[in-house]
C-alpha cells in the first residue's frame, strides 16, 4: 500500500478550540497515531527526511533522542528504522544512575530535564524528535543538555510547528529544525 500524502496525513490532524485554556487552538496529532497507515506514513517522511539530510557520505546518525514525553511516540520507531540507539530525555528525577540536566523556562515557571551521563558518548551525532515546537523553550533545552554531555546535535525533528511563536528562532541558535506541518 502506497504511503498517505503529507495533505492526507494533515487532514487528520484535529483541531480543539480553548484547550488547554482559553485562547489556545490545540493541534492533536493523536489522530494521525490512531491510523496505522498514515502514522507509518508519517514516520517514512521523517525516515526520509532524515537519511536525505544526514545519512548520506558514509556518515549517519548515531542517536534519537525523544523528549518527555510525546517524543517517546516517534523517537523509538525512528531509531530502529535508522539503526541507531534511542536516548530518553526526562524530566527531572525520573532516570536513574548518574544524570547531568538543564533548567529552562515556561510560560509559568521553569522546569529542568535530564538525561542519563552514559547515553550519548561525545561527538555521536544525534537527532531530537518530538511532537510540537511552541516556543521552543524544550527544545533548546534540550539542544543545550545534550551539547553539555558532547553530543553533535544535528537538527530538532518535531510533527507540529506553531510558526507564530518564533520557537525555531530559540532552537537554531543550537541546531536546524525540521518541521513536518507547520501552522
Amino acid at each position: 500500500m502506497a504511503d498517505m500524502s503529507l495533505s492526507q496525513i494533515e487532514s487528520l490532524i484535529s483541531q480543539h478550540q480553548d484547550f488547554p485554556k482559553p485562547g489556545i487552538l490545540f493541534r492533536d496529532i493523536f489522530p494521525v497515531l490512531r491510523n496505522p497507515h498514515a502514522f507509518k506514513s508519517l514516520m517514512n517522511i521523517v525516515l526520509a527526511h532524515v537519511r536525505e539530510l544526514h545519512c548520506q557520505d558514509g556518515k549517519k546518525v548515531d542517536v534519537v533522542v525523544g523528549l518527555d514525553a510525546r517524543g517517546f511516540l516517534f523517537g523509538p520507531l525512528l531509531a530502529l528504522d535508522l539503526g541507531a540507539a534511542f536516548v530518553p530525555i526526562r524530566k527531572k528525577g525520573k532516570l536513574p544512575g548518574e544524570t547531568s540536566s538543564v533548567s529552562y523556562s515556561l510560560e509559568y515557571g521553569t522546569a529542568e530535564f535530564e538525561v542519563q551521563n552514559e547515553s550519548i558518548k561525545p561527538g555521536q551525532r544525534v537527532v531530537i524528535i518530538d511532537d510540537l515546537l511552541a516556543t521552543g523553550g524544550t527544545m533548546a533545552a534540550a539542544c543545550q543538555l545534550l551539547k553539555k554531555i558532547g553530543g553533535a546535535v544535528l537538527e530538532g525533528i518535531v510533527m507540529i510547528e506553531l510558526v507564530d511563536l518564533k520557537g525555531a528562532d530559540k532552537v537554531q541558535e543550537h541546531a536546524s529544525v525540521y518541521s513536518v506541518f507547520k501552522y
